[in-house]
């Protein structure tokens, strides 16, 4: 609205004599109540209640059909879209000339009676209308709407104006929200809101986004995850927890990835990953059947059964299943590291056996995981945070969830000895900190640890990639309603 008005495209310039002209009667967004009797989707869904009621409705105008004496247009409120008849004789010669001026975007209130036409499609007979709020820029052109991704991520408050669907995608997500709480709170879980800014960059993989403190004068980090802050709630007794709050990752994006996004996590004292893979299970086919009304959804053009009960496997044995190696025929570390050079898998050079059949389950077999499938006992050295599996010290119980390729969500039987704990974490400090990072231990968790914690089992899963699924979104920015943009 700052730019000079001859540098101004054409219908802007248009749009702001309009406005001039309007204040000389009444400003156009002076208006700061409107009482709405009816919503369009209520009129549509239940015409027989209405027809021939009289109605006081509110929203945006879409289209403009000039028949002469005679004008259509549609009108679009929060819940829906319906037609609007108004003819010069109900409003007046004057009334219905300035009526014909309003553009499309502008914002009105609207009365008149319920009826359906003669074509059938059910409409409101204008009898007065007010001018609630002037658009002073055009909407993209009808036909070809607002295509541009890029644009559209950026605008998100036109991407859902014109694009009707976008708009269907987040009532979805927050459905999706409101069930989680639903499905969690009536089994006991008790949602709680844990720290956002800490003061370690704890030793875990994800790199933090940095700030500063400036009373404490101290640097601190928003979080990567939740994961030991609700640990210590369980310490304290609230045996079920959950959060769903905003993640921060100072990493790459991608159509998977976006710097902030939505965590769901939550703990359950005295069970464990078993445990979890039953919650998650249950959860996530109890989401779909809400959702989408059934088990079976398509995600970008593959069709995928979320039906109980999913398949399990494990790390090394879908590893030797698509790739011939066998982790438990590997005599060491660097034995492993030979397998993967003759293989052509990039690791790092001091890296362990674990992390070495992590990356040739990425190689071979992470985007062969199509239907919802549990993958289980994962390395110690690429787990920190969980038990070692009692008949096998070199895995733990931890599962991840893979559906269409992609990890869905990550689950351990929770790690509760302080001493195996610390050790653990010097170890990820060391590593991390031998990458540039100026990670610490987390002493303040070992010595929670230290009063004893439950035998425990902890899930988490980003909320924009299960949103992602069940409204066939291909990008994580098409979930978001302000992802993270370049400026």
């Amino acid at each position: 609205m700052n730019e000079p008005y001859e540098s101004l495209p054409e219908q802007m310039r248009i749009r702001r004599e309009k406005y001039h002209e309007l204040t000389a009667v009444q400003d156009p967004f002076s208006h700061t109540v409107y009482e709405r009797s009816a919503w369009t989707a209520e009129i549509v869904g239940d015409f027989e209640s209405w027809d021939g009621k009289p109605v006081s409705m509110a929203g945006r105008i879409l289209s403009k059909r000039d028949m002469g004496k005679a004008f259509f247009c549609d009108l679009v409120d929060g819940k829906g879209r319906i037609q609007l008849y108004v003819r010069s004789e109900d409003l007046g010669e004057d009334v219905f000339a300035e009526f014909k001026k309003l553009d499309i975007g502008d914002i009105i209130g609207a009365q008149g009676k319920v009826f359906r036409t003669r074509r059938g499609e059910i409409s409101v007979h204008m009898s007065g209308y007010v001018l609630l709020a002037k658009a002073m820029r055009p909407l993209p052109e009808k036909f070809h709407g607002l295509t541009d991704q890029d644009l559209r991520y950026r605008q998100r408050y036109v991407d859902l104006i014109v694009n009707p669907g976008v708009k269907d995608v987040f009532v979805k997500r927050s459905l999706i929200q409101k069930e989680i709480r639903r499905f969690l709170d009536e089994r006991g879980f008790l949602e709680v809101d844990t720290p956002v800014l800490h003061t370690l960059e704890i030793g875990a993989a994800a790199r933090p986004f940095l700030t500063h403190h400036n009373t404490l004068d101290i640097p601190m980090f928003l979080r990567i995850e939740t994961e030991l802050y609700l640990k210590r709630l369980v310490v304290g007794g609230l045996e079920r927890v959950y959060e769903i709050g905003r993640t921060f990752r100072n990493e790459g994006m991608s159509p998977k990835h976006n710097p902030e996004f939505t965590m769901v996590e939550l703990y359950q004292a005295y069970t464990d990953y078993r445990g979890m893979m039953d919650l998650i299970e249950e959860l996530f086919v109890t989401l779909t059947r809400t959702v989408c009304g059934t088990d079976v959804i398509t995600y970008q053009g593959v069709e995928i059964n979320m039906a109980a009960p999913w398949k399990r496997v494990t790390m090394a044995g879908v590893v030797k299943e698509y790739s011939g190696e066998d982790f438990y025929a590997w005599t060491d570390d660097e034995d492993a590291r030979a397998a993967a050079k003759r293989r052509g898998v990039p690791v790092e050079k001091n890296a362990a056996k674990g992390e070495v059949l992590e990356a040739f389950f990425e190689a071979f077999a992470e985007d062969k995981l199509i239907q919802p499938t549990f993958l289980c006992d994962y390395p110690v050295e690429i787990s920190p945070l969980a038990k070692r599996k009692p008949d096998d010290p070199a895995m733990t119980e931890r599962f991840e969830l893979f559906i269409y390729g992609r990890e869905m969500g990550n689950a351990f039987s929770e790690l509760n000895n302080p001493i195996d704990q610390r050790e653990r974490f010097i170890k990820q400090v060391e590593q991390r900190n031998a990458q540039g990072a100026n990670a610490s231990v987390d002493d303040d968790y070992v010595t929670a640890l230290e009063y004893g914690l439950p035998p425990t089992g902890g899930l988490g899963f980003g909320l924009d990639r299960l949103v992602m699924l069940l409204t066939d979104s291909a990008s994580i920015r098409d979930v978001i309603l302000f992802p993270t943009m370049k400026p």
